[in-house]
């Protein structure tokens, strides 16, 4: 299976930011195409959420609550009518306090993350959606919300954050691209001046990263392919190929992480991307360091010990 794009998980503790930033995403994704608009806005069309028969001209953003059904994630009901992974196609699945929503509601996601699709199978219809969303996942490290924090103990001890994390699956989290971690923002952070780079210098810089990657597929005889995501493993293999220093890295840490080969692969295609931010032709050892970083585990988060 080839992932559709990227996908990302944050943990930290609450008012870290991390739906402010899962909100922001949107703002630096490229501008949708005419095709794009359309399949966006077939989708919105069943659901009953085309406004005015027009056609969607922003990224969906969908946040659903932690309480919501599979049915209401993957699509169902009388009419099948797409669930939030269907409307959240070309834009962003938003799901806050990841480990709150239902085991089997999280684990639905796994085979839409890679192949981009929602099926929705009844006694009376079997439908597919198209669901090539961006998953963004936010969680507090424990069930308290400070574990890790200076000065705080949490009520249930070590375990708050073990069983806590415990509800995220290795599956699942194997499929995350990107897993960060964010610290908790202090009353004097507030005072900083605002940061040097606004979202529009962000999104011009994703803009041109876009290019390189098209021009790289066009020249290779593959039009039909858009990102690096979309790329299968002897292909990444081919666009992705570290200089020598940043395959002995990647060698040495995929033992030393004991990475599968879908992390093996992710790792490559986040490498090739921060590569083309950097408008590098070659994946250099920062990239595959950098990439590295992004693949922590959720214990490497909060000591539990």
């Amino acid at each position: 299976m080839v992932p559709i794009v990227p996908h990302m998980l944050m943990v930290g503790p609450p008012g870290a930011g991390k739906s402010m930033l899962a909100q922001r995403l949107p703002s630096i994704l490229p501008p949708m195409d005419s095709r794009e608009m359309l399949d966006i806005s077939m989708v919105a069309s069943l659901a009953g959420e085309l406004s005015n028969g027009q056609l969607s001209r922003r990224r969906p953003f969908r946040a659903p609550h932690h309480s919501a059904s599979m049915p209401a994630l993957v699509g169902g009901g009388l009419r099948a009518r797409p669930g939030e992974m269907a409307l959240a196609h070309h834009g962003v699945l938003f799901l806050d306090e990841l480990p709150e929503f239902q085991p089997r509601v999280l684990e639905s996601l796994r085979q839409p993350m890679e192949t981009g699709e929602a099926v929705v199978a009844r006694v009376n219809y079997h439908v597919t959606y198209p669901a090539r969303f961006q998953l963004v996942a936010a969680m507090n490290p424990c069930k308290c919300g400070y574990a890790g924090q200076p000065g705080h103990v949490c009520r249930s001890g070590p375990r708050c954050a073990a069983d806590y994390q415990a509800r995220i699956s290795g599956p699942l989290l194997d499929r995350m691209d990107i897993q960060i971690e964010l610290a908790a923002v202090k009353p004097s952070d507030l005072a900083l001046p605002p940061p040097k780079e606004a979202s529009e210098d962000v999104a011009k810089r994703v803009l041109i990263a876009r290019q390189i990657q098209l021009n790289r597929f066009a020249s290779l005889g593959k039009p039909d392919l858009r990102t690096n995501a979309e790329a299968d493993g002897a292909l990444l293999e081919e666009i992705s190929r570290p200089d020598p220093a940043g395959l002995a890295l990647l060698r040495d840490a995929a033992d030393a992480m004991k990475l599968s080969a879908r992390g093996y692969h992710r790792v490559l295609r986040v490498a090739r991307t921060l590569a083309d931010l950097d408008r590098r032709e070659e994946v250099a050892r920062i990239h595959i360091a950098e990439a590295l970083s992004y693949r922590q585990k959720l214990s490497a988060f909060v000591a539990v010990a």
